[in-house]
C-alpha cells in the first residue's frame, strides 16, 4: 500500500513539472496546433449556403455523416475546410499496413529499419492525397445535387472544393506530424481525441436541459453518469491489460568472465487492433443507411425498404451484425499488425526463448495460440464497450453523445498522453541526477 502511495506521489511530482521547461513547452505547442485546429473547423467553404446545408446535414446526422461529423469536431456539420478532418491519412495507414502484410517487397522494406519506414511513410502520404482527392470530389458533386446549398455550381466551384478540402487533410497531417515530434503524445490521435471532446459540453448541457424540462428523469440522468463512469474504468483496465510471456536468454562468456543469462517479457496486449474494429464495423453498417438518404428512396424495391429498416441504428439486426464485425475485425487487424513468425525469429536471433518451446516455429505457435486466446477476450471486451452505449439509446431514446467507439478513442489517447507527460518527468528527473552527481564528483576531485 505504501509502495502504491509513493509510485503516485512521484507520478504526481507537480515540483519535478515546474522544473521541466521543455515540457511546458511541448505541453503548450500541442495547445496552440489544437487551437489551429479547432479554428479551422469553424471557417466555411466558399459558396455554400450555410442554412440550406444545415437543413440537409440534419436529415442525415444519424448516419456516416454524423459520425464522421463527431471526429472532425462539427466541421461536416459546417461543412468547414477541416470537413474531411483526418480520416483519409488514417484509411491511407490502414491500407499500407493491410499491402504490406500482402505485398512482400513492401514488407522486406518495412523490415529495413528507420529508412523503409520513411519510404512506407512517404506512400502513405501520396495515398491519403489520392483518398483526400477522390472524397473531396464526391462531396463538391453532393453539394451541388443538393437544393440551393451551392449558390455557383459548376466546374469552378468542385475545383476550388478540391483544393480547399484536401489543402485541409493535408495540412492536418503536417499539423499532426509537427504535434508528434515537437509536442507532447500521438498529434494524429489528439487531433481526433480534440474533435470529439469539442462536442461533449453542448452534449452534456443538452442532457441537462432534457432534464430540466422533464423529459429525462434524475434517477435516469445519474444512471447514465454511473454508467458513463463504469465504462471508463473497463477501457482503462482491459486497455492496460497484458499477457506478458517469459523471455530467457542463455549465459554468455565475455573474455574470462561468465554472465548469467538474463531475463526478460514479451508484453502481449489484450486489445492490440485498438479501436480499428468498432470504426471499420460502424462505418461499414452506417454506409447503407446514408447512401439510401441521398438517393430516390420512393423508386425502393419493398425488400431494401424492409432491410434498411432492419438495420436502422438501434435495431436487434443491427446489433447483432456490429458485434460480429467488431470481433472480425478484432482478429483480422490483430493478424495484421501483430506477426507470432516474425517475433519468434527476432527471439531466436538475439539467442532468446520461452522455457518449454525450442526456438523457431514451435515459439511462432505458442505465441500465435497465447494471443488468439487473448483476442477473444479482447474482442468481447470491445463489443461489450460498443453495444452498452446502443442499448441505453435503443432502450431510453437518451442521445449518449459518446458512443463505444468516442470512448476508447477519448481514454486510449489520455492514457498515451498521461503516459507520455510521465516518461517525460522521468527522463528529466534522471538528467537532474546525472547532472547533480557530476557536480559532486568535480568537487570531490577539486
Amino acid at each position: 500500500m505504501a509502495s502504491a502511495a509513493e509510485q503516485l506521489a512521484s507520478n504526481l511530482n507537480f515540483s519535478a513539472f515546474a522544473k521541466a521547461e521543455d515540457l511546458k513547452k511541448r505541453i503548450w505547442f500541442t495547445i496552440g496546433a489544437l487551437l489551429v485546429y479547432r479554428l479551422g473547423t469553424y471557417i466555411p467553404l466558399p459558396g455554400i449556403n450555410p442554412d440550406a446545408f444545415a437543413q440537409a446535414f440534419s436529415s442525415q446526422s444519424k448516419g456516416v455523416l454524423g459520425m464522421f461529423n463527431m471526429f472532425a469536431g462539427g466541421a461536416v456539420e459546417r461543412m468547414a475546410i477541416f470537413a474531411l478532418g483526418i480520416m483519409p491519412y488514417i484509411s491511407a495507414s490502414i491500407i499500407m499496413q493491410l499491402m504490406t502484410s500482402v505485398i512482400p517487397s513492401l514488407e522486406a522494406l518495412k523490415k529495413e529499419g528507420e529508412q523503409g519506414r520513411k519510404v512506407i511513410n512517404q506512400y502513405t502520404r501520396y495515398g491519403t492525397v489520392l483518398l483526400a482527392l477522390v472524397q473531396a470530389y464526391g462531396i463538391s458533386v453532393g453539394l451541388e445535387g443538393g437544393n440551393g446549398i451551392v449558390s455557383d455550381p459548376g466546374m469552378f466551384f468542385r475545383i476550388s472544393t478540391v483544393i480547399t478540402l484536401v489543402g485541409g487533410t493535408m495540412f492536418l497531417m503536417w499539423l499532426g506530424e509537427q504535434i508528434t515530434a515537437r509536442g507532447i503524445g500521438n498529434g494524429i490521435s489528439l487531433i481526433i481525441f480534440s474533435g470529439i471532446v469539442a462536442g461533449l459540453p453542448q452534449a452534456i448541457s443538452g442532457t441537462l436541459e432534457l432534464g430540466r424540462t422533464g423529459a429525462l428523469s434524475t434517477g435516469l440522468i445519474l444512471a447514465i453518469i454511473v454508467l458513463a463512469i463504469v465504462v471508463i474504468a473497463l477501457i482503462v483496465f482491459f486497455e492496460r491489460a497484458q499477457r506478458r510471456l517469459l523471455i530467457q536468454y542463455p549465459k554468455r562468456q565475455v573474455g574470462n568472465r561468465m554472465f548469467q543469462g538474463d531475463t526478460s517479457h514479451l508484453p502481449l496486449k489484450l486489445n492490440t487492433a485498438g479501436v480499428i474494429p468498432p470504426i471499420f464495423a460502424s462505418s461499414l453498417l452506417l454506409l447503407p443507411a446514408t447512401v439510401a438518404g441521398f438517393s430516390q428512396t420512393t423508386n425502393m424495391p419493398a425488400w431494401a425498404s424492409t432491410v434498411l429498416a432492419a438495420l436502422g441504428h438501434g435495431q436487434p439486426l443491427y446489433m447483432a451484425f456490429y458485434a460480429a464485425m467488431i470481433v472480425f475485425f478484432a482478429f483480422f487487424y490483430t493478424a495484421i499488425v501483430f506477426n507470432p513468425k516474425d517475433t519468434a525469429d527476432q527471439l531466436k536471433k538475439h539467442s532468446g526463448f520461452i522455457p518449454g518451446y525450442r526456438p523457431g516455429e514451435r515459439t511462432a505457435d505458442y505465441i500465435d495460440y497465447v494471443l488468439t486466446r487473448i483476442t477473444v477476450v479482447g474482442a468481447i471486451y470491445l463489443v461489450l464497450v460498443c453495444l452498452l452505449p446502443e442499448f441505453l439509446i435503443s432502450a431510453t431514446g437518451v442521445p449518449f453523445y459518446l458512443g463505444g467507439t468516442s470512448l476508447l478513442i477519448v481514454v486510449s489517447v489520455t492514457l498515451d498522453t498521461v503516459a507520455q507527460i510521465q516518461g517525460h518527468l522521468i527522463a528529466h528527473q534522471y538528467e537532474g541526477l546525472i547532472k547533480k552527481s557530476k557536480l559532486r564528483g568535480g568537487k570531490k576531485a577539486r
